[in-house]
């Protein structure tokens, strides 16, 4: 190990928690210093008592000097104890944070393509709806839509961060109020209310889908009868529920908008993350 490595080698103490070493040892001998002071006097006070030759306010006096010195110690190793204390819980607050920014911005970019597809789904059951009764679905139009009829999306949050931190009782710990209040709420409110509203279109376009694999024939060796399917009732009925997914989309974009909140306030509180 290089001179200099000590300072910034990590030392492990209960509850997960990390401080540098030389940050550990200044704090066991300013306490162990204290503690010593502590003893010191409190063997005078007890020598006070004792010792012969002085009268009886004299020895009060120092008896009540002692006392004022012993209290002044604690105070100031109680002082110096909270102040490494909370030192210690920022630095894991940061730490934190940092890496929930990192999390947000992959979450971010992949809320944005879901939405896409979102989109581009309630288009393909927009036409897929439009269908005239005794009409059937062209080939080519089949063709355009056919990867957004048969795919299943949903978000796949990036939470464990989130989840371990509020689990270790650590959420309070961050000083910024507001910030703290849109972390709660975007994974507490936002996101779940996000998902129950996915969940349910994705559970009717498995019904969808199971609707055609049933139901689907070959007519021939290089066609089926799947566009004749896109005109049935049930299928129809399917798509006039799934051609309107604006309530999904609109959570997509309140996620999205919290979660850029959230990072802004990250970087205005420890700088904006290095681009690589």
């Amino acid at each position: 190990m290089k001179n200099g490595a000590a300072a910034t080698q990590l030392f492990h103490l209960e509850g997960n928690s990390y401080l540098t070493i030389s940050t550990y040892k200044r704090r066991r001998i300013l306490n162990f210093m204290a503690d010593q002071e502590v003893v010191k006097h409190t063997k005078k006070i007890l020598g006070i008592w004792k010792g012969d030759g002085k009268n009886l306010w004299h020895k009060i006096q120092e008896f009540l000097t002692e006392i004022v010195i012993i209290v002044f110690a604690v105070s100031i190793s109680i002082w110096f104890h909270n102040w490494s204390e909370h030192k210690h819980e920022q630095a894991e607050v940061k730490q934190f944070l940092i890496g929930l920014r990192e999390d947000l911005t992959k979450d971010v970019q992949e809320m944005n393509g879901d939405k896409q597809s979102y989109v581009d789904q309630a288009k393909a059951f927009r036409y897929i709806g439009s269908i005239a009764l005794g009409d059937s679905l062209r080939a080519d139009s089949l063709k355009k839509y056919a990867v957004h009829l048969f795919n299943l999306t949903w978000l796949n949050p990036n939470a464990g961060r989130f989840e371990g931190f509020k689990a270790s009782g650590k959420i309070g710990e961050i000083e910024n109020y507001e910030l703290q209040t849109n972390i709660l709420d975007l994974y507490q409110e936002d996101i779940p209310s996000l998902l129950n509203a996915t969940s349910y279109y994705v559970t009717m376009k498995k019904d969808l889908m199971h609707y055609i694999q049933t139901h689907r024939k070959r007519i021939s060796k290089t066609k089926s009868n799947i566009a004749a399917i896109m005109a049935d009732d049930e299928v129809q009925n399917i798509s006039q529920f799934l051609m309107d997914n604006s309530e999904i989309v609109g959570r997509y974009d309140s996620c999205i908008r919290k979660m850029e909140t959230i990072k802004t306030q990250i970087d205005e509180a420890y700088g904006p993350a290095e681009i690589e």
